[in-house]
């Protein structure tokens, strides 16, 4: 004869809270609407639900002492128990996520931190409402360096090479009562210059990263991207207030210099133009240095971009040409908090097309050349219902045997800048190739998101190059996906062609619901509820020696990503098997779609008899309706 095992009904409240997430199937024996239950308190939780819980649906207890240790349990020290190793897991799994580089930065990061925290107040203006301060000049004259410098930070790639930064690069920068955004840009290269000159100086290859795309396109790509750079600097100078024209001290005077200088006296004089002349580090040479600019029209700053030397002055006299903020524009910090959202993925699969296609304009440079984007490229974006995010592009991620056997410090310095991008986003937009479908790299880089916590939406690029499509090409392309990126199968899926803007708006409205999903906090009553309903549906699996692991206490212990902390007898006693069917029910029942969860599990030691006596009387001194038993938001 078959068993039968009888579970309480739901209550009505709770599957009416859980239905637009996902509702429980009518077919289950303990799905019943017309039958109600009272609401669960933390105090309830900790005696009879959770009294029930132990005894009744995971084995009856033959040991009274155990029961009165869950009679005894102090919820509130196991909410901070469970906040403190929620923080103590982030903490190790960034150490154990480590970037390359990171270490070096560490200096700079403390010293943007402690700068940003006195200007706490003004962190909140909104960057659209920031004035710019744009750094142009030839290539490799110290730009990136003076950005790095005035943002107080490593952001910007630092190499001993010409044409590294392509795309506009912004920066918050503090001086005093004013704060600012620093643009940094590519070298402008003058028409002067000859083809063979140009793709010289700017390092530019036709054979590495082109494998598969005919001579004729890349050399017509490679020929347009001497005007892509000096478009995206154009761009920078003609948004600014104020404009830094930096050149070469060391390198001296050169006809590129004054082109410069005179394509900004005809084009922008009614703009605010300082000449700061860096690589003077020397205080016996500096003045000498800098005399020899007198020419290009405008007063020359002696300054070093390395060692700090003049960047006060230089910081004055932009201010100088700022107009203040006022604060009545300043936002709370609350109301102006912005989702980031990263484009991340291999070289040539459209993520910077994808980000064009959401802003509406040429933000980065698209081009069939591999490796294209090198920095981090932060956008603000304004969705249709007026959600404002942080659209990071990023480098195209390839294996690390291929950067090492290539060579590139500039590629590596990139790579590194991508996995920071996925740290401090909040939801990564993973962007593969229709055509080549899931590759081991897509894999590695998906493992990655998953590990870093992040909410994910996986976006199909170029899919109109699909041939023949069906009316259920997508559900199988689905499960191809599915199958092979098994890490993210609660990520949804959008399919877009980035270049014809076709399904773009998707991603963003997908990504949204990611991010509510991954900020959202379970009620405890609900949370324990649906792990009372799961255990009974499944109990623990026994061990050789009789003992099965009990459920005592479950609570949300922090957001983004959520994790969940199982207050047990023994974490032993539940399989890895076991712990997926609890995350398996847990996003079935709750939801959570697009986000990663965590689930941690704390084995309760037993407590002395003075111990339970005086955790017994503390609890007789709390009601229901004390405010410190209410969860918080972490």
């Amino acid at each position: 004869m078959a068993r039968t095992l009888t579970l309480p009904p739901i209550s009505y409240t709770l599957a009416k809270t859980l239905k637009p997430i996902s509702p429980f199937p009518k077919s289950l024996p303990f799905f019943s609407s017309s039958l109600s239950r009272p609401k669960l308190t933390r105090r309830s939780l900790s005696r009879s639900v959770l009294r029930s819980t132990v005894g009744k649906f995971s084995g009856s207890v033959d040991d009274e002492e155990e029961l009165e240790e869950l009679d005894e349990l102090d919820v509130i020290a196991l909410e901070q128990e469970a906040k403190d190793a929620a923080q103590a897991y982030s903490n190790s799994l960034s150490q154990v996520l480590s970037i390359d580089e990171e270490k070096n930065d560490r200096k700079e990061t403390a010293q943007s931190r402690r700068r940003s925290t006195r200007r706490t107040k003004s962190v909140s203006i909104p960057d659209n409402l920031l004035q710019r301060v744009a750094i142009v000049g030839r290539p490799n004259v110290g730009k990136s360096a003076l950005f790095n410098r005035l943002v107080g930070g490593n952001r910007a790639i630092v190499v001993d090479e010409p044409g590294v930064t392509r795309d506009r690069l912004y920066g918050r920068s503090y001086w005093g009562e004013h704060e600012f955004m620093v643009v940094d840009t590519g070298g402008v290269i003058t028409v002067s210059k000859s083809q063979a000159t140009v793709m010289e100086e700017l390092a530019i290859t036709t054979t590495i990263g082109m494998d598969g795309i005919p001579l004729a396109v890349r050399e017509a790509a490679v020929a347009r991207m001497p005007s892509m750079i000096e478009r995206q600097a154009t761009a920078a100078v003609e948004e600014s207030s104020v404009i830094i024209f930096l050149v070469d001290g060391q390198a001296g005077l050169t006809a590129a210099d004054e082109e410069i200088a005179d394509w900004l006296r005809k084009n922008y004089s009614d703009k605010y133009v300082i000449l700061a002349v860096n690589k003077c580090e020397s205080p016996r040479k500096r003045i000498m240095q800098a005399s020899e600019f007198w020419s290009l029209g405008f007063e020359p700053l002696p300054i070093s971009a390395i060692s700090g030397t003049g960047t006060g002055e230089l910081l004055d006299l932009v201010c100088s040409g700022l107009q203040k903020v006022e604060e009545s524009n300043i936002l709370d910090e609350e109301e102006d908090y912005v989702p980031a959202i990263s484009i991340v993925g291999r070289p040539n699969v459209g993520k910077s097309s994808i980000l064009n296609a959401l802003v509406g304009e040429d933000r980065t440079i698209v081009s069939p050349i591999s490796g294209t984007t090198r920095d981090a490229i932060d956008t603000e974006f304004t969705g249709p219902d007026g959600q404002k995010f942080q659209l990071i592009d990023t480098a195209g991620i390839r294996k690390r045997a291929a950067i090492v056997s290539a060579g590139s410090t500039t590629e590596a310095l990139s790579v590194n800048r991508a996995f920071r991008a996925i740290r401090r986003s909040d939801v990564v937009a993973l962007v593969i190739e229709a055509m080549a479908c899931i590759t081991e790299q897509d894999y590695k880089i998906a493992e990655r998101i998953e590990k870093e916590g992040k909410g994910c939406v996986i976006v199909v690029n170029k899919w109109d190059t699909i041939p023949n499509k069906k009316q259920q090409t997508a559900l199988h392309y689905e499960e191809d996906v599915r199958e092979k990126l098994r890490s993210l199968d609660w990520a949804p899926i959008v399919y877009s062609t980035a270049i014809a803007g076709h399904s773009v708006d998707k991603i963003i409205v997908a990504a949204s619901e990611v991010e509510k999903e991954r900020s959202r906090r379970l009620g405890t009553s609900i949370l324990n509820q649906v792990v009372l309903e799961a255990v009974a549906f499944k109990p623990p699996p026994r061990t050789r020696g009789g003992k099965r692991g009990r459920v005592y206490y479950c609570t949300q212990a922090a957001i983004r990503p959520p994790t969940f902390v199982f207050f047990v007898n023994d974490a032993k006693l539940f399989p890895e098997t076991y712990r997926r069917y609890m995350e398996r029910q847990l996003r079935a029942d709750a939801g959570f779609s697009g986000t990663p969860i965590r689930l941690l599990w704390r084995s309760r030691r037993k407590m002395g008899k003075d111990e339970g006596k005086a955790v017994t009387r503390t609890q007789k001194n709390l009601t229901s309706d004390d405010p410190k038993l209410v969860p918080t938001a972490s």
